[in-house]
């Protein structure tokens, strides 16, 4: 199979895995957008399974943080646990094992750290990283907002969860498309980052800078 061409950010299911980073019980009530995001992460993991796409679930410090929230809907998913705050080196060796893997589709807590960390030992491992935005926040909206932007600048795709689940349906006439499709129905809350789209939007207006 041709490489993906990293500067298009295409994604395939048969070279993809889902990371789902630390969303924990401890961090429930200091997590901005938390059920929202939350939701959106169990959207992926949905289609993830759906489409036969591995996934990987990590814990940090679930001595002290608690359980993943089973909201999630992992249950049956292996968990690794963790201290650092990239989810890499847990999880090398499984990576190890997925030779075809060429994109990497990341949801989780916090963005400025265990995200951002583990973005950038992603991208060092020669893979494409594509964040789910909606389904990534912080205890700080502006430790979020700048991780979002520091990871854009090294190369990191960000998305959406449904940008995500269309691009590897790719097609209505995909077998499994009207059952992702009733998951793609469920409402959507806000998450908060239209003003940090908008504002990139607007710096790119010719009298944007005074």
């Amino acid at each position: 199979m041709a490489a993906a061409k990293a500067s298009l950010g295409r994604i395939l299911p048969e070279s993809s895995i889902l990371l789902l980073c630390d969303m924990q019980e401890k961090l429930r009530d200091r997590i901005l957008y938390f059920p929202q995001i939350v939701s959106m992460a169990a959207r992926m993991l949905k289609v993830a399974r759906i489409l036969e796409i591995p996934v990987l679930l990590t814990e940090h410090y679930p001595q002290g943080l608690g359980p993943t929230v089973p909201e999630l809907g992992a249950q049956g998913l292996r968990t690794m646990s963790k201290t650092s705050f990239s989810m890499v080196p847990p999880l090398q060796q499984e990576l190890d094992k997925l030779p075809q893997l060429q994109s990497v589709l990341l949801c989780g807590i916090e963005t400025q750290g265990c995200i951002l960390h583990t973005a950038l030992d992603l991208l060092d491992r020669g893979l494409q990283v594509h964040i789910a935005v909606d389904a990534c926040s912080s205890q700080s909206e502006m430790n979020r907002l700048v991780a979002l932007a520091r990871m854009q600048q090294s190369g990191v795709f960000l998305s959406t969860s449904e940008v995500l689940i269309l691009q590897l349906v790719k097609d209505a006439a995909h077998p499994q498309f009207k059952e992702i499709q009733k998951i793609l129905k469920e409402p959507v809350a806000d998450i908060g980052l239209l003003g940090f789209f908008q504002g990139k939007k607007n710096s790119l207006l010719p009298n944007s800078r005074t």
